[in-house]
């Protein structure tokens, strides 16, 4: 029986691998570890069907080490101690250290990932860890800190292209066919920048073409087919990505109906229960924010009870925090302002702290002035007092615009008693 498609067309050199450029292309960090014959330990993180796991097997081609390959969704903490055995007992004194790739690692539990510590720092092994979810939720500090963080983009139309002419025209297979790609919208829309998606996608439209000859595909045949199948090219659920869009914007828009919809698509889908709370508590501090405090608490909590108690019971949960949230008022004057306040910060780079506002914890800091004139907002009325807080050369700034919802109308009000002028818009 042949392999699949993506299998057939998996990439065994650089030269060969599609996409990534920023991390792989001439002159890229990654490419210039890998040529240097010595890489150190770190973390891929993107969407599925990028790459994450083709990078690391040809870094180990390319590197000729030994390479252990675990499952975070089947191996256990005597798993890890085993390959961390084999490694030390295999490697001589000048080779590089073995790799081990862990594939899923934001799976992995805190005992699993504690175990991979002290090999990791002591260069008995190189771990590369490959996951879709952020890893300052998923992985732990420690380990985090002893590994280089790189994160990969979803493929580009060009890439995409790429790889289809690559598929029909090298694959041994295919390439006995006729194929003429007529239109490939619809194959580009659906895969979302996912490699192993778009040729799954391919694959399944080629074999259902009835030996054709030629085998045109246009978007109308993709859709067709794709309709027919809807399952056949994403495990996790029809247009994953698309979905969890359709379920945040329906949060941002106010829709209690429409966001309930969309997250029973992504259960019925299959779709991780911590994937779902993890984006209402970034929707509660992103959409909902100062216009109602308590969302990011209730988002939270959802989180949390999600991972006390699990399917099905968790559903419950989640559906009580989507209808919280969709139908609290809106606003993202924290998101916007955070981002204003990170573009000010790049502009005008390290400003000295004033002086008044430092500390001085030594006799000699308080003799170059640390911390003289400043005023302890509890010794005033209304526990505050009139003072410098920003940078001299940023004085009179404003970073935050409140919006206009009850709650945050009165913190803005707030502000134009302590602050008078300069918090009126």
């Amino acid at each position: 029986m042949a392999k699949p498609l993506a299998e057939r067309l998996r990439p065994r050199t650089l030269d060969d691998y599609i996409g990534q450029q920023h991390l792989v292309g001439p002159g890229a960090v990654l490419r210039q570890m890998i040529d240097s014959g010595r890489i150190s330990s770190f973390i891929l993180w993107g969407p599925p069907g990028v790459g994450k796991t083709t990078l690391a097997h040809i870094i180990a081609n390319r590197l000729q080490t030994p390479f252990y390959t675990l499952s975070a969704v089947t191996s256990g903490v005597k798993d890890v101690r085993d390959v961390i055995e084999k490694a030390q007992k295999g490697r001589f004194f000048e080779e590089a250290s073995p790799i081990l790739f862990i594939d899923e690692i934001h799976r992995f539990s805190k005992s699993q990932q504690d175990s991979l510590l002290g090999a990791v720092e002591q260069g008995i092994v190189t771990l590369i860890g490959a996951t879709t979810e952020n890893p300052s939720f998923e992985v732990i500090r420690p380990l985090l800190s002893r590994c280089q963080l790189y994160v990969l983009r979803s493929l580009e139309k060009d890439d995409l292209l790429r790889l289809l002419d690559r598929a029909i025209h090298n694959d041994l297979i295919l390439k006995e066919k006729q194929i003429e790609l007529r239109e490939t919208d619809a194959m580009l829309r659906f895969s979302g920048g996912d490699a192993r998606k778009l040729l799954n996608i391919l694959e399944l439209v080629v074999d259902n073409a009835d030996n054709e000859a030629p085998i045109v595909i246009t978007d109308d045949l993709v859709v067709s087919r794709l309709q027919q199948n809807p399952l056949a090219y994403d495990k996790d659920g029809e247009m994953h990505y698309d979905i969890i869009s359709a379920f945040i914007k329906s949060i941002r828009g106010s829709d209690p109906d429409a966001a309930l919809y969309w997250m029973a698509r992504m259960i019925e889908g299959g779709e991780d229960p911590q994937f779902i709370a993890r984006r209402m508590v970034i929707s509660a501090s992103e959409d909902i924010g100062l216009a109602n405090p308590n969302a990011l608490l209730l988002a939270n909590a959802a989180f949390d009870t999600v991972m006390k108690i699990g399917w099905p019971e968790a559903r419950i949960a989640l559906a009580e925090a989507v209808v919280y949230l969709a139908t609290s008022p809106k606003s993202n004057s924290a998101y916007l302002a955070i981002d204003e306040a990170l573009e000010k910060v790049r502009q005008t780079g390290n400003l000295p702290v004033p002086l008044h506002l430092r500390n001085a914890p030594t006799k000699l800091m308080k003799q170059l002035g640390y911390s003289d004139g400043y005023k302890y907002p509890h010794d005033y009325p209304g526990n505050f007092a009139t003072q410098q807080y920003l940078p001299d050369d940023l004085q009179g700034e404003r970073l935050w615009h409140p919006q206009h919802s009850p709650a945050e109308e009165k913190l803005a009000q707030r502000m134009k008693q302590c602050w008078g002028e300069r918090f009126k818009d």
